[in-house]
């Protein structure tokens, strides 16, 4: 078995910023409702204050009202919109706040005005004539300012909630997909294994300790390593390697394997228990039969931007013919195809030629 593995001793370390202080921030919901009124105050009494050219008064007007457009918020916010609003009840929703609007405003025009904003803040020049139905639909639009840009927020906050809701629920169950597709993989593996320990001990051969101490090299990872979501590249291969050389345990020299590795793998990841089957594959249904000059060619190439595997086994007998076609059609391949759907997406290319003296995968997956 001749392997040639190129690695390169470069780590590209990287640095995680993080700020704790926004964070806790964006977290506090008194304080961002604190700083969402006082820019309400600050904007709407600049405005005003800009268009009456009585800065003081507007910003006293602003104040003195926003307890009353408070209490409208988040009665709005609280009440009307999760009861009515989201529940499709879009008359009722409407009827209310307009009522409410109403009520605001009547109480801005009958008794704040008259009683508090008028004899406080502009006693010698604010009059009756002030107090018109213009002022009272003025005073109704002013608050509606506040209460469409509340809902507004707080429409957004529900969606992306919601938004937030469904694509955890499609990740569990995308990874729950990956963990049972995952677990399939292990019990047909050990299965083959122990067939090969089994074969091997009936035969008293002196190979056995060594096959069971290479099972339990690769059960350890399999156990242990394998359950990430991703893997280092090397870490895979090495896996491999070792699968292989359990194999050639087994087979000796009637089966020629070649495995090359060329390119870069340092820092490079991979899902896990990915690459294995095609090569447990090519043993199992191209030299299983015990033919002599069997062969497999195992490649392994990266590059900046991929990286590609070739498996490649000769077709040694009809068994192993049909064993190659059962693996073409068969749950093996529907299982890679669905995790490398669920892993890589439109990331990865997998082509398979099934020529009548040989078989052969070649799997490309793009680096993300």
């Amino acid at each position: 078995m001749e392997i040639k593995l190129s690695t390169a001793n470069t780590l590209d370390t990287g640095t995680t910023w993080s700020l704790p202080t926004l964070r806790s921030v964006t977290q506090n919901r008194m304080l961002l409702h604190l700083v969402f009124w006082s820019v309400y105050v600050v904007f709407f009494g600049l405005l005003y204050g800009s268009y009456i050219d009585d800065y003081y008064y507007a910003f006293m007007v602003e104040l003195v009202e926003l307890p009353f457009k408070m209490g409208l918020v988040y009665f709005n916010m609280y009440y009307l919109l999760p009861r009515y609003l989201l529940q499709k009840r879009y008359l009722e929703f409407f009827v209310y706040l307009l009522l409410l609007l109403v009520a605001i405003g009547a109480v801005m025009q009958f008794v704040l005005m008259p009683f508090l904003i008028h004899p406080l803040f502009c006693s010698a020049t604010c009059t009756e004539d002030n107090l018109n139905l213009y002022r009272f639909i003025k005073n109704m639009m002013n608050v509606s300012y506040v209460v469409a840009i509340s809902a507004v927020i707080a429409l957004l906050k529900n969606w992306y909630s919601h938004q937030q809701s469904a694509r955890n629920l499609t990740q569990d169950k995308l990874e729950a997909e990956l963990q049972f597709l995952k677990a399939q993989i292990h019990p047909h593996f050990l299965f083959n294994t122990l067939n090969s320990l089994y074969s091997l001990t009936l035969k008293k051969s002196d190979n056995a300790p060594e096959v069971v101490l290479k099972l339990s090299g690769l059960m350890d990872y399999m156990l242990y390593e394998a359950n990430a979501a991703m893997v280092p590249l090397e870490k895979e291969l090495n896996y491999i390697k070792n699968y292989i050389a359990l194999e050639q345990v087994r087979y000796g020299d009637r089966v020629d394997v070649q495995f090359s590795a060329t390119g870069s793998i340092a820092g490079r990841q991979v899902a896990p228990m990915l690459l294995l089957p095609f090569v447990e594959n090519a043993f199992k249904h191209g030299v299983s039969t015990e033919t002599k000059n069997a062969w497999i060619r195992i490649d392994v190439r990266v590059t900046e931007e991929e990286l590609v595997l070739l498996v490649e086994n000769c077709k040694c007998g009809d068994k192993a013919s049909k064993c190659s076609r059962d693996m073409a059609s068969g749950i093996g391949l529907k299982n890679l195809q669905r995790r490398l759907e669920l892993l890589y997406e439109e990331r990865y290319e997998l082509e398979i030629e099934d020529e009548p003296d040989s078989y052969s995968a070649r799997l490309s997956i793009m680096f993300a």
